[in-house]
């Protein structure tokens, strides 16, 4: 993409058959993410640093805007979560989204933000925004370990009631699931019926795909699933597009638990990246959720 439409991207970083993801633009107003999820891929290419604001993020932001396409959704938060702590006082994805709407962009926030989002409640209902918040697993000692910077995920599910009852499309990620950490179907199944009581309306997963720097965090963090899950991810599984992949009767038994409870409940859902196409696990009008900005159409107020 030229340079002269940075801090936006056509998303596909991957340029993978997997990915089903609908045309769209992807904007991360900060680089590295204070989260500090042991199994995000962004470290592979921006190494382990907390969120750190994009040079001249808003002046580029505004001089990009009037060049882009407003009929193609704008996804934020793809690679780095546009609602850690620092955005309290920088309020850069408060602007962007500001932005955005003034020019009638659909905007898709992607995140594992809580209760900072309820700030900008306001904001977002005055256009075309959908929220979908991730949430891996509702046992808060597991979520403290893979994801020691974020919100506890009854603060997420908390925040993401909220942002539905004030009128905004949710949906919700269960992923990565990984092998012996967050599998329990059971608890699977909870989470699901918890997030639809929260009011998602589709619901997105996927399993954990491995490379090397996140594998070595995640091993270090969990010494005694190292020699499982290097057996499962290095001698039975399959490479595809550079990521390290379970093999897909694995995948399909961890996803199961998420898209039948789904399905059971009306939800929409789908999975991401899996190449699992069949109405078992796909029965959603995107795979992402950018079909949730078309909802509401704000203009009608």
């Amino acid at each position: 993409m030229d340079r002269s439409i940075y801090p936006f991207s056509i998303f596909d970083p991957w340029h993978g058959r997997l990915c089903t993801c609908p045309k769209k633009y992807s904007l991360n107003p900060y680089t590295g993410c204070s989260f500090a999820c042991l199994y995000c891929y962004s470290k592979s290419y921006i190494g382990k640093r907390k969120s750190h604001p994009k040079k001249d993020f808003l002046r580029l932001l505004y001089r990009a805007i009037p060049k882009l396409d407003n009929r193609l959704p704008v996804n934020i938060g793809t690679s780095s979560d546009p609602y850690p702590p620092e955005e309290e006082d920088y309020e850069l994805t408060r602007e962007a989204i500001k932005a955005l709407i003034k020019s009638d962009f659909r905007v898709l926030i992607t995140t594992k933000g809580g209760k900072l989002l309820e700030r900008d409640i306001e904001i977002m209902l005055k256009g075309r925004v959908a929220v979908t918040p991730t949430v891996t697993t509702m046992n808060a000692s597991i979520a403290k370990r893979i994801e020691p910077g974020a919100p506890e995920p009854s603060e997420r599910i908390t925040t993401m009631k909220k942002l539905s009852i004030a009128g905004l499309p949710v949906g919700a990620r269960v992923d990565p699931i990984i092998p012996g950490i967050n599998d329990d179907e059971q608890e699977l199944r909870e989470l699901v019926r918890a997030l639809a009581e929260a009011g998602a309306k589709m619901i997105v997963t996927s399993t954990y795909k491995a490379k090397p720097l996140d594998f070595r965090d995640l091993v270090n963090a969990f010494p005694e699933l190292e020699n499982r899950l290097r057996r499962m991810y290095f001698e039975e599984g399959e490479i595809v597009g550079g990521y390290r992949y379970l093999k897909k009767e694995v995948r399909e038994a961890l996803l199961r638990p998420v898209v039948s409870e789904a399905s059971k409940l009306n939800l929409e859902y789908a999975t991401c990246r899996e190449g699992l196409l069949s109405r078992e696990f796909f029965k959603s009008r995107s795979c992402d959720g950018t079909h949730l900005t078309f909802l509401i159409d704000r203009k009608q107020f």
